[in-house]
């Protein structure tokens, strides 16, 4: 069975960080390892506000120890990573293990450029894991970021970013439209150093997507383990997505959760044999 480690933060409602992505792994049938950088919480009283807390270096590199002690895994996966020195750690455990199959999710951004999460991690984003990624996923706030164009508000916009961003040493590109891009459809934008292909979809009016840049990511991840090229693995990621926004799970008042499941239906799963019988 194929292994995928994903190195990111938690976030114990469930919907994005490490429990989407152990949750999408699953779905794919790949085996998952986990290693936490940050745990991310929300304040009810707060307007869920969001609050990061970081793990320390020295517990990601045990945690990292334990993973890579049955030898390496088919694919990391990167998220939100805490601080900048858990950065250098998992960028030293992928080059010890040379591995290559690598996708960067620079989650740095909340709800616009100007909310950036973790600002000291944009610099270390660029140094340690773009030089190592076979792909890298930001939205439309985090590659206006990482390539300094600020807002991007057009698909020649997400061109020029996916270009820079590709210069930094990310084998493939792609930019991540969303919500926030004027168009009637779903677009992301993919880029291998040649060509640029826009992969349209539905685009979904609710707001029960929280989640939904982690499970991209995560399902890029388990494509290429299960030997899926990448842009075969982004659109087949992309259909994955859609199918669990337009199937959301309300949350809490502020939020709704993408559903893993909803790709492969597995709600259905495990129902008791009288209730199959109904």
């Amino acid at each position: 069975m194929e292994k995928v480690l994903t190195i990111a933060g938690s976030d114990s409602t469930g919907g994005a960080g490490i429990q989407a992505d152990l949750k999408t792994f699953e779905e794919y049938g790949v085996f998952g390892f986990s290693s936490l950088t940050s745990i991310v919480t929300m304040d009810p009283d707060n307007g869920w506000s969001h609050d990061v807390t970081s793990i320390s270096e020295e517990l990601l590199e045990k945690q990292l120890i334990s993973v890579f002690a049955g030898g390496p895994v088919d694919v990391v996966k990167t998220g939100m990573m805490g601080n900048e020195k858990n950065i250098a750690v998992a960028s030293k455990f992928i080059d010890r293990y040379q591995i290559k199959n690598v996708v960067i999710d620079p989650v740095i951004a909340c709800k616009g450029t100007a909310q950036i999460l973790q600002p000291k991690s944009v610099e270390g984003i660029k140094k340690y894991l773009l030089p190592q990624a076979l792909i890298t996923t930001p939205n439309l706030e985090e590659a206006g970021i990482l390539s300094g164009l600020g807002d991007l508000e057009n698909l020649d916009d997400m061109k020029k970013a996916a270009a820079i961003i590709y210069q930094m040493g990310a084998k493939n590109v792609i930019v991540k439209g969303g919500h926030r891009l004027a168009s009637d459809k779903a677009i992301d934008l993919f880029y291998d150093g040649k060509d640029y292909q826009a992969l349209e979809g539905k685009l979904f009016s609710t707001d029960f997507n929280h989640g939904a840049g982690c499970t991209f990511a995560a399902a890029i991840a388990a494509g290429i383990a299960k030997g899926y090229s990448v842009l075969e693995a982004c659109k087949t990621a992309k259909a994955f997505v859609a199918v669990g926004i337009e199937n959301g799970v309300s949350i809490n008042p502020y939020v709704g959760h993408i559903w893993h499941g909803a790709y492969n239906q597995a709600e259905k799963r495990m129902v008791p044999e009288n209730e199959n019988n109904d």
